[in-house]
C-alpha cells in the first residue's frame, strides 16, 4: 500500500459486476475463501483467509461463486 487506508465499504458478492471501487486492501469477518478478480484483471482464490487481518490486494471484483468467507470489506 502507499498510504494509510482512509475509507472502507461493504463487499456485494457479484460474478459480473465489479466493485464500486478498487480496493487497497481487504477484511474479512469469518475464516474463508475469497474468489477475486484482481485490478490486472487476473482470477484467483485467495484460501483460507483469517478473520481481521487486513490482507493488502487490489481487487476489482469478488465472485460470488467460490467465496466462503463472510463479512468482507473493501478498504481504500
Amino acid at each position: 500500500m502507499t498510504g494509510p487506508i482512509c475509507g472502507g465499504f461493504d463487499v456485494t458478492l457479484s460474478d459480473a459486476a465489479d466493485l464500486p471501487q478498487m480496493t487497497r486492501g481487504v477484511m474479512v469477518a469469518s475464516v474463508g475463501d475469497l474468489a477475486v478478480v484482481l485490478k490486472s484483471g487476473d482470477a484467483v482464490t485467495l484460501p483460507a483467509l483469517s478473520p481481521g487481518v487486513i490482507y493488502p490486494i487490489r481487487i476489482a471484483r469478488v465472485l460470488a461463486t467460490g467465496t466462503t468467507a463472510t463479512g468482507i470489506k473493501g478498504l481504500s
